[in-house]
């Protein structure tokens, strides 16, 4: 029998779509989460959480070329961030997952409906793949998740608690400067770790821009009144929240 692999990061929408998917595939799901050096500390807490909530154990994969660090990705690849993404996705999550997965496999992503393009886009880009998105087939949006996480009676991770609107790495390139700015206040050792790599490589690994000059900029020289991140959303749950919740608590009635 295929099996559905659930790509669980950490994040309250990969955990809402690993536990649709449990109560809609049952035991043909495998959960698997890549290891990162540079997450917070908490995200491994948010994990075992969260394994007492799906009733089963999470399968770790670590990379070992890179010490499952985007920091040594960065060094040794003297790259950061591109057009088409950044190097330590590739190398820390997608190598394991395709190390990992066997021919016939279905992958769970936790894409909710505001992504639908997102996940659109990955599905002409990844052919390879067979994709399952639950969240967007449920109506589920991101505050959904974060929900029903909630009150599940588990602790979102600490980075959506310290206002960030994920549980990324610590520094992650894919953000703009309002995202940047916050992890210079509240990650000061982290941002000029990124900083001192970024400059080590050059100005090819400048990712952010001046917004009226449109010329991409230092870290350091990123103005600290530019852009803005805002505070954490509300925790509220719409109608599709509560169908989605029905259908978890059927499957284990």
């Amino acid at each position: 029998m295929d099996r559905i692999v659930a790509q669980f990061s950490c994040g309250a929408a990969s955990a809402v779509a690993t536990k649709l998917a449990i109560a809609r595939y049952g035991d043909r799901v495998v959960i698997v989460n890549a290891f990162i050096e540079e997450e917070h500390s908490d995200n491994r807490r948010f994990l075992a959480d969260c394994e007492k909530w799906f009733g089963r154990s999470v399968t770790i994969l670590r990379d070992t070329k890179y010490g499952s660090s985007t920091h040594e990705v960065w060094r040794r690849k003297r790259f950061i961030k591109g057009a088409v993404g950044a190097p330590c996705s590739f190398h820390l999550k997608r190598d394991l997952l395709d190390a990992f997965r066997f021919e016939g496999d279905k992958i769970v992503i936790g894409f909710t409906r505001e992504e639908v393009d997102r996940f659109e886009n990955l599905q002409d880009r990844l052919k390879e793949y067979e994709v399952i998105a639950p969240l967007i087939e449920a109506n589920l949006s991101k505050v959904d998740c974060l929900a029903m996480v909630e009150r599940a009676g588990i602790e979102l991770p600490a980075m959506y608690r310290l206002g960030f609107h994920n549980a990324n790495c610590i520094g992650c390139p894919k953000g703009g400067a309002g995202y940047w700015n916050k992890i210079r206040e509240v990650f000061p050792e982290q941002f000029h770790q990124i900083a001192d790599i970024q400059e080590s490589i050059g100005p090819g690994a400048n990712f952010l821009r001046n917004r009226r000059t449109g010329e991409r900029i230092k870290l350091r020289e990123l103005d600290p009144t530019h852009g803005r991140i805002e505070d954490e959303p509300a925790i509220s749950c719409s109608f599709f929240c509560e169908i989605a919740e029905q259908d978890i608590e059927k499957s284990v009635v």
